[in-house]
């Protein structure tokens, strides 16, 4: 890959950005992210992979609330001062209604294959949730090269049932991770460990 090659720099250059101006984005715009993520590679090429788009104020408001009360609940069980917990829950509230897009990406088992042993139906499940991230990377990666900021949430891991229940999800819908999408209203920095500290060679 030539130094200045586009995708290189693209894959470089791409942050993840919490922070959005608050114009809209173009239903069109929102239909080739979701196309670029839908031609992520997935396991047996069975595309397990289902989205919600939440563009509407009231949609991304209810579903930030929902998800908030069950952060405040999980803190305070585990004895995080009450200020603190406000704090951390208003925090998540902007992020997640402020956002002028919301995209919540969802597994499902239904084409997957099936097995009778638990170990390998929880390898199938895995293979099934590393496609939904492909898939993530993908709508991420294109947000950034066609001039938008993305942040990849993973709180509905944390509350999937609260996340089910607010979007009335059908019931295979899996939640696995919420991104946000806007105009960057800033693009902030990053490092990366050197290679040395993550290859290995054999």
């Amino acid at each position: 890959m030539a130094e200045n090659d586009p995708l290189l720099t693209t894959l470089q250059s791409r942050r993840s950005v919490r922070h959005y101006r608050p114009e809209p984005i173009p239903p069109e715009l929102l239909d080739r992210l979701l196309t670029a993520a839908t031609w992520a590679p997935s396991a047996h090429n069975r595309q397990p992979w289902r989205f919600v788009v939440l563009t509407r104020p009231g949609g991304k408001a209810r579903l930030a609330a929902a998800m908030g009360r069950q952060l405040r609940a999980d803190l305070a069980a585990d004895n995080v001062p009450p200020a603190a917990i406000e704090q951390d829950a208003a925090r998540a509230y902007r992020r997640i209604s402020s956002a002028p897009a919301l995209i919540l990406l969802c597994l499902t088992m239904a084409d997957m294959d099936s097995y009778p042993d638990q170990r390998r139906q929880q390898h199938e499940w895995l293979m099934a949730a590393q496609s939904v991230a492909m898939a993530g990377q993908n709508l991420l990666l294109a947000a950034h090269a066609l001039g938008l900021g993305g942040c990849w949430l993973c709180a509905p891991l944390f509350c999937p049932e609260v996340v089910r229940q607010t979007l009335a999800l059908p019931a295979d819908w899996q939640p696995q991770g919420l991104v946000t999408l806007g105009y960057p209203a800033g693009v902030p920095t990053k490092t990366r460990r050197p290679l040395p500290e993550v290859v290995r060679y054999e």
